[in-house]
C-alpha cells in the first residue's frame, strides 16, 4: 500500500508540473489526452482552442463527474490538427482505441459516413458508414452525415445511375425523369456507367468547384428572374458542397494502415513524431526528443532505420518528409558523412548531395513495404501535420525546462562548479551587430540564478569605431558598462560572457583587469559553422570547459546567447530603419531635421509620404513645389 504522505507529494508534484504546461498551451485546435498516475488515458476531448479548453479543467467550479476527473489527473499530453472537424474525427478515433473510463460518447463502432459507388452491373450510389472490401469506390470520410445525403441527392439529379430495383419490368418515376438508367428498358453500355462513375470520382475528388461555380451561376439567374424558391434550393444544395468537401487528414478513405514521420530540430536537439493510421484512421501518436550531432535528415534517417530495427511490426506504408537542403552541410568538400544510416540503406550520404530517392528506395528495399516522400495532396499534408506536432514538442520541452526554477538554479550552480565559480548568481553577456559596418551597436543582457532579467537589459550606441571591427566595438562596450559600475557602485557579474572565442575574451579581459582594475571571469561562447553553440571557453589564455551537449547547463548557456543575439540584432533593426528613413528625407531639398520630424509625425510613415497627394501636404504649410518634389524624390528611391 503506497504510503499516504508519499502519494500526497506525488500529487503536488504532478500538480506543478501541470501549471507549467498549462502555460505553454497554443491557441490552436486538436485533442488533449488526459492521464491518471499510472500513465493510462483516462479521458479524451477535443477544443477549438487547446488553452482555453484544458486551462478550464482546473480552473473555476465543476460538476461532481468532471471534478472526480480533474482529481484523478497527473499529466497530459495534446495533438495539435488544422481544424475542428480533424479534432472531431480524431476525438472519434482516440476514443475508440484507447477506450477512456470517463469517455461515455463515441466509444462504440459507430464510423463517419462515406458515399459509395457500389461495383455492379448496374451501379448505384449510396451513403455507408461501413467500408468493405468489396471493390466499391468510396469517398470521405465525411463528418457530417446530412451533408453526405444532401450530396448524393445532387449527384442523383446530376448523374442518371440506378436508384430502384434494376429487375424491374415497369420503368421508374426517376426513369421519366432522366435519373435512371437501369429499369431494363434499354441495354446501357458498360462505356457510358464508367464515364459517370469517372465525373462523379472527380468530383468527390476535389473537381466539385466547376459544378459549384455552375450551380452559384444558376442561383444567381433564379434570383434575378425572381424564381426565390428556386435559389434557395439551389444555395442550399452550394452549402452542402462547402460543408462536405471541407478537407481533413485524420482519416483516409483508403482503409489503409501507415506511419507518418515528421521532425523539428532547434538548440541541437531533435524531435520525431510518428502519426500511426490503422485501417485508415489516425489511433496514436509517438514522440521522441533527443540530441543530435551531425545532419539534421541524415540523424533523422538512422532514428526511422533503428526504430523499425526494433519495432518489426510494420504498417503498409510509411510517409517521410522530403530532405531540406538548407539542412545539409555545404561547408566540407564532399566527404562522406559517418553515420550509422551509411551502412544500413546502403546509401552514401554526400555532403549538399543527399538523394531523397537513394534514401527511400532503399529503406523501401530494406523493409519491404513501400515508403514515400510526398510532394503534394493529402499525404504531404499529413506530414505536414506530424512536423507541426514535433516543432510544438520540442518547444514545450525548451519552455518546460525554462518555467522549471530549481532545474534552472541547479543548471547556473553546476556551470558555476564546471568553470570553477563558487556562486554563479549573475550573469552579463554580450554581443554586437552591424551590417558592414553600418549602424554598429552592441546589447547586453543580464541572467540571474540562470533566468533572464530584462529590466536590466542595455542598448549601446558605437561612438569610436568605424566599420566592422569586432575586437575594438567589445572594447568600447566592455569599458562604457563597467566605468559606469564602478562609479554608480552597481552589482559586479560574478561573470561575463561575450559572443565570441579567444580574441573577444582576450579583448575583454585586457579592458578589466589593465584598464579599469577589475578581475571578473569572461567566457566565450563558440558556434559552429550552422551557427549553433558549439562550445564554452574561459580565460586569458582561454581554455575549452567540455559540457555535455544534452545538459542542463550546455542549454542554459544557450539560452543566453539565443537571447543576447535576439536583443541586439532587434536594436540593430531599429537603428537601421530610422537610419533609412533620416538619410531618405534629408537628401530632399528643402527638408531639414524640423520638416522631417513633422512628415514623420502627421504621416506616420515614408510609405504614406509617398503615397499622399501634394493637397495632403497643405495643413502642414508645405507648398505645392516642394510637396511634389518630396513625392518624386521617395518614389525614385522605392
Amino acid at each position: 500500500m503506497e504510503h499516504p504522505i508519499h502519494s500526497e507529494q506525488e500529487k503536488e508534484k504532478a500538480q506543478y508540473h501541470i501549471r507549467n504546461k498549462l502555460a505553454l498551451l497554443p491557441d490552436l485546435p486538436g485533442c488533449y489526452l488526459m492521464k491518471n498516475s499510472e500513465g493510462t488515458i483516462i479521458y479524451v476531448g477535443k477544443a477549438k482552442v487547446l488553452k482555453n479548453r484544458v486551462r478550464s479543467y482546473f480552473t473555476g467550479s465543476h460538476n461532481a463527474k468532471t471534478q472526480l476527473l480533474v482529481s484523478d489527473i497527473r499529466n497530459f499530453e495534446y495533438i495539435v490538427t488544422r481544424s475542428n472537424i480533424e479534432a472531431l474525427i480524431l476525438e472519434c478515433n482516440l476514443i475508440k482505441e484507447h477506450q477512456p473510463r470517463y469517455n461515455v460518447l463515441l466509444k462504440d463502432d459507430k464510423t463517419f459516413p462515406y458515399i459509395k459507388i457500389t461495383n455492379e452491373l448496374h451501379p448505384r450510389l449510396e451513403v455507408t458508414r461501413r467500408v468493405l472490401k468489396d471493390k466499391g469506390k468510396y469517398f470521405g470520410p465525411y463528418p457530417n452525415a446530412y451533408a453526405a445525403q444532401q450530396t448524393k441527392r445532387l449527384l442523383d439529379r446530376m448523374y442518371p445511375l440506378r436508384k430502384c430495383n434494376s429487375k424491374q419490368k415497369e420503368p421508374c418515376l426517376y426513369y421519366h425523369m432522366g435519373q435512371c438508367l437501369a429499369c431494363g428498358m434499354d441495354e446501357v453500355p458498360q462505356a457510358t456507367y464508367d464515364e459517370i462513375t469517372q465525373e462523379i470520382s472527380s468530383f468527390l475528388n476535389g473537381g466539385h468547384e466547376v459544378i459549384r461555380k455552375e450551380l452559384q451561376r444558376k442561383m444567381l439567374e433564379a434570383s434575378e428572374e425572381l424564381y426565390f424558391e428556386r435559389a434557395q434550393e439551389l444555395r442550399d444544395q452550394i452549402i452542402s458542397i462547402d460543408t462536405i468537401m471541407e478537407k481533413q487528414k485524420i482519416t483516409t478513405s483508403d482503409a489503409r494502415d501507415r506511419d507518418v514521420l515528421g521532425f523539428a530540430v532547434d538548440k541541437g536537439w531533435m524531435c520525431v513524431q510518428i502519426l500511426y493510421l490503422r485501417q485508415g484512421k489516425m489511433i496514436q501518436r509517438h514522440a521522441s526528443v533527443f540530441p543530435f550531432y551531425g545532419e539534421a535528415y541524415s540523424d533523422f534517417m538512422t532514428y526511422v532505420t533503428q526504430y523499425y530495427l526494433d519495432n518489426p511490426a510494420l504498417p503498409q506504408e510509411i510517409l517521410l518528409p522530403e530532405i531540406q537542403r538548407e539542412e545539409l552541410n555545404t561547408e566540407a568538400t564532399n566527404e562522406v558523412v559517418e553515420s550509422e544510416i551509411d551502412e544500413t540503406l546502403h546509401t552514401p550520404l554526400l555532403s549538399g548531395s543527399l538523394d531523397a530517392a537513394n534514401v527511400v528506395s532503399s529503406l523501401q528495399e530494406w523493409l519491404g513495404i513501400k515508403v514515400y516522400v510526398p510532394q503534394r495532396g493529402m499525404k504531404k499534408q499529413l506530414i505536414v501535420m506530424a512536423t507541426e506536432n514535433a516543432k510544438v514538442a520540442l518547444d514545450e520541452k525548451f519552455r518546460l525546462i525554462e518555467r522549471d526554477e530549481e532545474r534552472t538554479s541547479i543548471a547556473a550552480a553546476n556551470l558555476g562548479q564546471a568553470i570553477g565559480i563558487q556562486s554563479l548568481h549573475r550573469i552579463e553577456a554580450f554581443d554586437n551587430s552591424n551590417i558592414q559596418g553600418t549602424n554598429p551597436v552592441s546589447a547586453m543582457i543580464v541572467f540571474i540564478d540562470g533566468k533572464p532579467e530584462k529590466k536590466e537589459y542595455r542598448k549601446y550606441k558605437i561612438r569610436t569605431v568605424a566599420g566592422p571591427d569586432d575586437y575594438n566595438t567589445m572594447r568600447e562596450v566592455i569599458r562604457r558598462r563597467y566605468e559606469r559600475v564602478l562609479k554608480e557602485n552597481l552589482e559586479m557579474p560574478d561573470l561575463i560572457v561575450v559572443d565570441g572565442g579567444k580574441g573577444q575574451i582576450s579583448v575583454a579581459v585586457d579592458v578589466l583587469q589593465n584598464e579599469l582594475g577589475l578581475f571578473i571571469p569572461v567566457c566565450g561562447l563558440v558556434k559552429d559553422v550552422k551557427h549553433r553553440t558549439s562550445q564554452l571557453m574561459i580565460g586569458d589564455p582561454a581554455e575549452t570547459i567540455h559540457l555535455p551537449r544534452d545538459s542542463q547547463e550546455f542549454y542554459l548557456l544557450q539560452r543566453i546567447q539565443d537571447e543576447v543575439h535576439r536583443f541586439a540584432i532587434t536594436f540593430h533593426r531599429e537603428q537601421r530603419g530610422k537610419s533609412m528613413v533620416t538619410s531618405q528625407l534629408d537628401a530632399i531639398p528643402g527638408v531639414g531635421d524640423k520638416r522631417r520630424k513633422l512628415l514623420l509625425k502627421h504621416f506616420g510613415s515614408l510609405k504614406k509620404i509617398r503615397e499622399a497627394s501634394v493637397e495632403d501636404f497643405r495643413s502642414l504649410s508645405i507648398g505645392e513645389k516642394l510637396a511634389s518634389q518630396i513625392i518624386a524624390a521617395l518614389q525614385e528611391e522605392s
